[in-house]
């Protein structure tokens, strides 16, 4: 296991020598210059209809970023053609940093995963909202329909090798922890924030309703 964090702030270097640092690194191979192929090809267009959840990475005007996790049931994630794909943007907490991010600046980049391979598929364009009725109805799960599409137009798509998921042995559950290793996240959010015991409480039954009843429907 790597050592535990330094006991003090890390010296960074310069502009420059960070330069010079990214410099000294070998060259990029022919075959990894060549994989961003900027269309989703059969190989790509498979993979993605199979994840179950990707990565959605975005940033507003100043260039502050948010990344999220988006999970659905195979076959959500659409691919219209080799240069377009859409995705649901479900119900959550309403803070729409992705959405918001979106009307400022409509760069988006994807990380899809597929349980059990290590690889990925990483994909990045721009991207719309849509509320095309025949879209939104092809996304629909348990009956629900989501209140926008988010629809990307692809500029960069390749896939990406197994090293990171093979450090992380993310399929093998070798690094996973028993249930009960941290408090509820409406317990750990209500620390945060400074709410009451009986506010806690409240946010554990809420969350947990959420969970068992809406994954696809606003809370009411």
């Amino acid at each position: 296991m790597p050592d535990s964090a330094l006991p003090r702030s890390p010296v960074l270097l310069s502009a420059e020598q960070a330069a010079a640092l990214i410099a000294s690194y070998p060259p990029v191979s022919s075959l990894a210059q060549l994989k961003d192929i900027g269309r989703l090809d059969p190989h790509l267009s498979r993979f993605i209809a199979m994840a179950p959840i990707c990565f959605v990475s975005t940033s507003n005007a100043q260039g502050q970023q948010d990344v999220t996790p988006r999970g659905d049931p195979p076959g959500a994630f659409k691919v219209l053609d080799e240069h377009t794909l859409a995705f649901a943007d479900r119900p959550g907490n309403n803070r729409l940093d992705t959405l918001r991010n979106l009307l400022e600046n409509p760069e988006i980049a994807l990380v899809f995963l597929l349980p059990g391979t290590n690889e990925t598929a990483r994909v990045a364009g721009t991207a719309r909202l849509s509320t095309d009725p025949e879209l939104l109805a092809s996304m629909a799960v348990q009956g629900k329909e989501p209140k926008c599409a988010i629809v990307v137009s692809v500029r960069q798509a390749y896939l990406h090798c197994a090293k990171a998921l093979l450090r992380s042995k993310l399929w093998t559950g070798e690094y996973a922890h028993p249930k009960g290793t941290f408090p509820s996240i409406s317990r750990m959010i209500g620390d945060q924030v400074g709410l009451t015991e009986e506010q806690k409480k409240l946010g554990e039954e809420r969350t947990e309703r959420a969970y068992r009843e809406t994954l696809w429907a606003p809370m009411t």
